[in-house]
Parts: C-alpha cells; structure tokens; sequence
C-alpha cells in the first residue's frame, strides 16, 4: 500500500549531509576555480550563474522524490531509497577549463590593447558573453540527454565503456583529485586531517562516533583545527575578501536567462561542442550504471526515467541560466544502506534552491575555508576513478589507463600556461616561443597537441584499444579513421588555442576565419596521416586474422 511508504527515516539525516555537502563543494569549485584561476568576477558568478545552477539541482531532486513515491506504490515497498542526483563534477572540470574561462579570456582580449588594463566595463560584458556560452552549451546538453533518453542502449553499443568511462577517470584523477589537492595542503594539518577523516570513513568505511557522517565528520575536524589556528595567528594574514557577500543577496541578474537572448551565442558555442557532447553522452552511460547499481540493492527505476529526469533537469537549468549540469549520483546503494528513503532528496532540493536563490550561498563561499571541503572532492575524484575501472571488463584495464595519459598532457599546459602568463615573463617578452632549448620548445609544443581536445582522444584512443583486445580490428580501425577526420578539422590535437573547429583546406566561399591557418597544416596532416596508416594497418591485419582463423581474443573474457 502506498500509505505504508516511510518516507522519511533517521537515515536520511546522514544521506542528506553526504548529498548536501557534495553539492554545496560543487558550487564552491565553480566560483573558485573561476575567479583563481582566470580572474573572473565573483560577484557576477554568484549572482547569475549559482542560481540556475542550483536550480538545476532543485528540479531534479525534487523529481526523483516523487519518482520514489510512484516506485514505492508500484513495488509495495517500505523502504524505497530515492536516487540521488547532484552537479556533475567531471564536467564542472571540464565546463570551468575548457568552455568558460577559455571563453571569458577570449571574451576579454579581444577588444584589449596590448598591455592595458580592461575596464569593469569590459569584464562585465566578457563575462556576460562567457554565460551565455556556458547556457547554450547545457542547452545542448539537455538536449543530447533527451535523444538519448529514448535509445539509451546505442551509446553502450557504439563506444567501449573503457572509452568513456577512461575519459572520466582520466578528469577524475588529474583534474577532481589533484587541484584540489593544491588547495588541501595550502594549509597542512587542516587539510591532511581533513582528507585523512574523509578517506578513512568513506573510503574505508570505518564509523566516526555518534553515526556522523563521513563528510560532515571531516568537514567538523578539519573546521575546528582552522578556527582554533585561526584564532591563534598560525595560518597567516588572512586574504583581502574578493567581494561582500551581502552584495550577492537575492540575485535577480539570472532571470535574463528566462528571455532566451543567450541563443545568439549558439554558433560561437560550437567550437566548444567537442568538450559538451562527450561530458553528456558520459552522464547518460553514468545514468545507465545508477539504475542497474540501484536495481541490485532493490529498487529498479526505469533506465528512460532515469535519464529522463536528468535530462529535464538540465534543460530546465539551462533556461534559468545554469553552466553546470545536473546527473544521477552512483551512491544510491551507499545512501540506502545509510537507511534513507526519500526525505533526503527532498531536503538537498529545498537547501540547494534556497542557497542559490536566496544568495546565501555566497556567504558559505567567503566564510568556509576550501581546505576543509575539498577533501570531499578528492574523495569524489578517486570513486569515479574506481567506478570506471570495477564498471569496465578486466581485459580493458590497459584501455582506461592509456585514456589518462592525454589529461596529463592538460595537467602539464595548466601550469605552463599560468608560468608563462605571469606578469613577471610577460614584462620580458618571454613565452614558449622565445626559448632557446629547441628540444624543450618541441616537447612543449606536442604537450600542447597532446592537450588540445584531450577528452575526445582519451575516449578515441580508449576505445580503439579496447577493440584491439578484443581482436575487433576493423572496429579499431574505424576509431583510428575517426581519429584522423577529428584531428583535420581540430576536434583533436588542434594546434591552436582554445581548440577551434576548423576546416583544414580553402574551398570556393569559404570564409577565411574559419580556415585553418598554412602554417600550421603539415602538423595537422602529420598526425591525420599517422591515424590514416594505423587504420588502414589495423584493416589488414583483420583480414589476416580472417584468413587465419584468428580472431578470438587471447585474453580471457570476465
């Protein structure tokens, strides 16, 4: 009976934390890693961005409640577990690095002089231009999300799981893992204690007392020790605050979102298209993998309703001005065996609204130090990283390995770049170009090749791999082939900043700008060229195993 339902148990207490605070670290990463990381402003971040973010969240929590209440009655079941649905966090990575602040940046030099400051003016509307990127580019999200949603079952058939899976692994341990980890150990004995209270118990399992959970636990300790340091003079001179949070109170800038105006930007969205599309089609196949894991512990919610709701959610959070999108968390069997039931979706729901709606959420980011939340995000990183391996057939181990290798190319330019953006090598005229070690410059300049569209690669060279071990050779070949038509038009390996789709030749009518530049074609047809020989290699050497009665894998199948 579906009166019997208990929706709500003690057990949501400690869901609701995990979930909550997982969220609330998502929207500090978000302002963080723009304003550090590219000077964006605070306070437009907080007050047009945050908001349809977090409403995001809002709608699909809120979703997903009513959904476990429609399973409930279905199944007679007491004991329902809603899903949880939270921030993506590999494409928060991804959406900050690749489309956002590389947005801004372009935004803003392109009407700046040499050496010149820009004017608030400037910055305001370079902002504005990098939002309405950020909206078009969850727009398209969504919308890949509801195609999906009618057929999810190609995109498994079409690409290996070691491929996109790799992809997020490689974003989990390079990026989600190790920056914050920077953050961490700014202030050692806050955040090794942190980190240490967070990996024990959710990594380890190990209960804190009194039942707390594992994140709030750390978020304690970790708070504590910083307040008393604090209070004793032991962290240093505290930081000028970026902006007053009260500034940031009842945003109403987001709204603008509400008149559509951001659809003009859909064309200079598209050289951006090439981080997008993956980070969707990744939160489909992860949709897929949160109803199965769900399922095994006894709830068994449609996988179209799944990605479904997600896919509404972010729709929906597009339209409000969101830059984030919105997935199925893997944690439904952890959260049910904490007990809870529904009443914890409800509560990150109605918390997340009223953070991002109300701006409060703004004073959570100027008082709460990073090094005592960004623990949770390492954790976060190191299960994806898990996830993607125990999710992928032991045989394709080597496949998700070799998908890191790209994104550790992007950790590298990460640093070169600041290096050589610092005001101190820019009054000198020195950059990558000026250096006198021709070996350095080479190695540099194929670093950046390497990094250049490092998602799309890692799940191309992943799963080409994967078909590899499985003697598939002509579906390797096929991956191969793609390879080299993605690096001709600057999906992959682009030589140029900021990775834009590019034709490869001049033809009759075809503007100039959107041309790749005589300079730099013979290295982009050197690696075309490489890709083409490696298929054509692979389509021969299935025709041996053809003719040889040789194509059973030598690896055993799990």
């Amino acid at each position: 009976m579906a009166g019997k339902y208990r929706w709500a148990a003690l057990g949501d207490i400690n869901a609701y934390f995990g979930l909550m605070l997982d969220n609330v670290a998502g929207l500090l990463l978000i302002v963080s890693l723009l304003s550090h990381n590219f000077n964006f402003p605070v306070e437009f971040v907080l007050q047009s961005m945050i908001p349809g973010t977090a409403l995001g969240v809002l709608i699909g929590d809120l979703a997903f409640f009513v959904i476990a209440f429609r399973l409930a009655k279905k199944t007679g079941s007491d004991s329902v577990t809603a899903m949880p649905l939270g921030l993506d966090t590999p494409s928060t990575f991804g959406m900050v690095f690749f489309v956002l602040g590389p947005a801004y940046q372009s935004a803003l030099n392109s009407g700046l002089a040499v050496g010149t400051e820009p004017s608030a003016e400037q910055i305001r509307t370079a902002a504005e231009a990098a939002w309405q990127i950020g909206i078009c580019s969850i727009f398209v999200s969504g919308l890949i999300k509801i195609i999906c949603s009618f057929g999810s079952g190609w995109v498994r058939r079409m690409v290996p799981r070691a491929g996109l899976l790799g992809s997020l692994a490689a974003i989990a341990l390079v990026l989600i893992s190790f920056l914050p980890l920077l953050e961490i150990l700014r202030f050692p004995v806050v955040g090794l204690v942190g980190l240490a209270v967070i990996l024990t118990a959710l990594v380890g399992r190990v209960p804190l007392p009194f039942k707390l959970p594992g994140a709030v636990g750390g978020l304690l300790v970790a708070g504590t020790i910083y307040a008393l340091m604090n209070a004793l003079g032991m962290l240093g001179e505290p930081s000028p605050p970026l902006f007053n949070p009260s500034d940031a109170l009842f945003p109403t800038h987001w709204t603008q979102a509400l008149s559509l105006s951001w659809l003009g930007a859909m064309g200079e969205t598209a050289r951006y298209l090439p981080v997008v599309i993956p980070f969707a089609i990744a939160t489909v196949v992860g949709g897929i993998d949160c109803t199965e894991s769900a399922a095994a512990v006894g709830d068994e919610y449609r996988t179209n309703t799944v990605i479904g709701v997600e896919a509404l959610a972010t729709l929906l959070a597009s339209l409000c001005g969101a830059v984030i999108q919105t997935t199925p968390y893997i944690g439904h069997p952890a959260y049910k065996a904490m007990g809870g039931r529904a009443a914890y979706t409800l509560a990150t729901a109605l918390t997340m609204g009223l953070l991002g709606l109300s701006g409060l959420f703004g004073y959570f980011y100027e008082f709460i130090p990073k090094a005592t939340v960004y623990p949770i995000l390492v954790f976060v990183g190191l299960e994806i990283a898990a996830q993607s391996f125990l999710a992928t057939p032991r045989r394709h181990y080597p496949a998700v390995a070799l998908a890191c290798i790209p994104a550790l190319a992007t950790l590298a330019v990460f640093f070169v770049n600041q290096l050589f953006g610092d005001a101190a090598l820019l009054s000198h005229g020195i950059n990558p170009g000026t250096l006198h070690n021709s070996e350095l410059k080479a190695n540099l300049s194929t670093t950046y090749l390497l990094s250049n569209g490092f998602i799309v690669t890692s799940i191309v060279w992943a799963s080409a791999l994967a078909m590899a071990i499985d003697r598939r050779l002509m579906a390797a070949a096929a991956f191969y082939l793609l390879a080299a038509v993605c690096t001709l038009f600057g999906l992959m390996h682009s030589p140029l900043p900021n990775s834009p789709i590019l034709f490869p030749w001049q033809f009759a009518g075809l503007p100039t700008e959107i041309v790749l530049p005589n300079e730099h074609l013979a290295t982009v047809l050197a690696w075309a060229q490489g890709y083409a020989i490696v298929a054509l290699l692979l389509a021969a050497w299935a025709g041996y195993l053809t003719a040889s009665q040789q194509t059973q894998s030598a690896i055993e199948y799990e």
